[in-house]
């Protein structure tokens, strides 16, 4: 039987904003990518998603982005080695002990935005971001891109790869996703994404924006929170593993 992973991007309200349907969502997962106060979210919000996370029984993961408020993480930025690591390791620990007075563990870390897509095709980034993992724990696991520079990092670090596909994303020949500035790059229609995954988890391909087949490993089907179409995904997703045989873990 095909098991799959449904993780979804949450916690990433800040102050007086509210973003996506954490509430809703979070009961129909089974990991929780929580921002960490950089792209997004604030200390109550951190708190009140790691219990939400834990009263689901499900899995809290840090998701970690670049310092970026007001671009919401999206923007690329230029860092030093020890800055990705440091970045990483603040991420992870603010995260962390909110985790422990929750009394809840920390499973697993996830980048976010372009922090992801610029670590996928550059190794010293995936690097420093792997070394600041094992600098907190050794346990932690990596969510991220398939046959990605991530992947690769984690392998030579020894970290424990979670291979990650995208419900509402499109892909590129290369494996990468297509950029957000480019038309295509957001699937908005639910009968497509589902197919798309379905066929990734059973037939390990998806269907590039140019239209060519190319392998795919999918451990982790992620969602994302701040998505109007996230709740409505994350059901139909469910459905969809269910009238296909493939079990959630």
């Amino acid at each position: 039987m095909n098991t799959i992973d449904l993780n979804c991007d949450l916690g990433e309200s800040f102050g007086n904003y509210s973003i996506g349907a954490d509430e809703e969502v979070i009961p129909l997962i089974t990991s929780a990518n929580i921002a960490c106060g950089y792209h997004a979210s604030d200390p109550v919000i951190m708190e009140k998603t790691v219990k939400l996370a834990k009263a689901a029984g499900v899995k809290a993961g840090a998701h970690a982005g670049y310092p970026d408020l007001m671009g919401f993480g999206r923007r690329n930025m230029k860092l030093s080695y020890a800055e990705a690591r440091d970045y990483t390791v603040y991420q992870i620990g603010a995260l962390q002990a909110f985790c422990q007075s929750c009394g809840t563990p920390l499973v697993h870390v996830k980048l976010h935005g372009a922090f992801y897509n610029m670590a996928a095709k550059d190794y010293d980034l995936a690097h420093a971001v792997c070394e600041g993992m094992s600098c907190v724990s050794g346990g932690l696991k990596f969510m991220g891109l398939p046959g990605s520079m991530m992947e690769q990092a984690a392998g030579d670090t020894g970290l424990f790869f979670i291979h990650e596909v995208f419900a509402d994303r499109a892909y590129m020949d290369d494996g990468s996703l297509v950029p957000r500035s480019q038309p295509g790059a957001m699937i908005e229609d639910e009968n497509t994404a589902i197919k798309r995954v379905i066929r990734m988890i059973i037939e390990k391909k998806v269907c590039t924006i140019s239209g060519n087949d190319i392998p795919v490993r999918a451990d982790s089907v992620c969602v994302h929170g701040d998505s109007p179409q996230a709740l409505m995904f994350v059901k139909a997703l469910r459905k969809a593993f269910s009238e296909n045989g493939i079990r959630m873990n």
